[in-house]
């Protein structure tokens, strides 16, 4: 018997990405309903290679009888129809960041604390973490057993994707307009993004950080330990999809380069990929529809006692969302929602 699943912000980058991942893991389904905004209502998506679904309006939709929800339709929306599906007997998997650090509802990525998602009882929503946050923890957690991370210094490189499709047009636009000599403004960034760099995503806090770094840190404590240091520094770069992020960090004991090496290569989600010669590294070019967690660059750090670096790349959509998202799922239904 299958389960009746509903996905949120259907027709956005991560909520197509959701049913793609749905169907090619064959998550066992009965039904799959699609969800977005009253403008969005109508319109079609596919799920699977021949399956068309037609958008329903989710501030009409009833939740009575469904058992999952895949939500990723921004943190103001699932403030309002998360609860209101957990109310009515779902099991709501949440992408966004309103519920994260909650402290009743729990953070997961399951290659490291899938025994969090125990606690859905408490609201009935279990929270996805940061696109960022996701890929560094899969691969700090194969160390953190091995040295014990005491602290994290992490510079990311994050794809426009991250900010959605209007992000990405964005970016496609400039690069073609700065190539035919007729510049567009900048409108959903900051700054041009096409042949930039810009060292901010999400809203400046009163510490001069930014709301983007602020997540890496705290949800890292949560997943993974609360006493771990972390110091990010969260960069958007002109590339469509695909987070990549050079990861220092100092350990409680020694860390061997080898044993690191190979803790990483037997932990779950993980792929190694370091060969130290021009090209033996990945990049997110080559990690976009991949949904491993990639690491290369694996070299001592002299700096500090017990030093590690190296560099991670993911594919920011899957494993840092979507991906993510139908693991809890499959946890869930593995161990706590089985059909009778």
């Amino acid at each position: 018997m299958g389960y009746r699943v509903a996905v949120v912000g259907a027709t956005g980058n991560v909520g197509r990405e959701m049913l793609t991942t749905l169907a090619e893991r064959k998550f066992p389904v009965s039904e799959v309903v699609a969800l977005a905004s009253a403008r969005s209502a109508g319109r079609e998506v596919s799920f699977g290679e021949s399956d068309i679904l037609t958008v329903k309006d989710l501030a009409t939709f009833d939740f009575k009888g469904i058992d999952i929800v895949l939500s990723s339709p921004g943190a103001k929306v699932s403030a309002v129809h998360s609860p209101r599906a957990a109310a009515a007997g779902a099991v709501v998997i949440d992408n966004t960041s309103h519920f994260r650090m909650e402290p009743d509802v729990p953070l997961v990525v399951p290659e490291v604390n899938p025994e969090a998602i125990a606690r859905y009882t408490k609201r009935g929503i279990i929270a996805n973490p940061n696109c960022s946050t996701i890929q560094m923890v899969v691969a700090l957690k194969p160390l953190h057993d091995l040295a014990t991370i005491k602290r994290v210094v992490v510079s990311t490189y994050q794809s426009v994707s991250g900010a959605g499709k209007d992000a990405m047009d964005e970016l496609f636009e400039q690069t073609r307009s700065i190539y035919v000599g007729d510049p567009k403004e900048p409108k959903k960034f900051p700054k041009q993004i096409a042949f930039n760099l810009i060292p901010q995503i999400d809203v400046f806090l009163e510490d001069g950080s930014t709301k983007e770094e602020w997540k890496m840190v705290v949800e890292t404590k949560k997943i993974l330990d609360a006493d771990i240091q972390v110091q990010a520094t969260c960069v958007r770069v002109p590339v469509f999809i695909g987070h990549s992020e050079s990861v220092t960090i100092e350990c409680a004991r020694p860390i061997d380069e080898k044993k690191a090496r190979a803790a990483l290569k037997r932990a779950p989600g993980v792929i190694v990929l370091d060969e130290r010669e021009p090209g033996g590294y990945i990049t997110p070019a080559e990690c976009a529809g991949e949904d491993a967690v990639y690491v290369s660059r694996i070299r001592k750090d002299p700096t500090v006692a017990n030093g590690l670096a190296f560099w991670v790349v993911s594919d920011n959509l899957r494993k840092g969302a979507a991906l993510n998202a139908v693991q809890i799922a499959e946890v869930l239904i593995r161990d706590h929602l089985k059909k009778k």
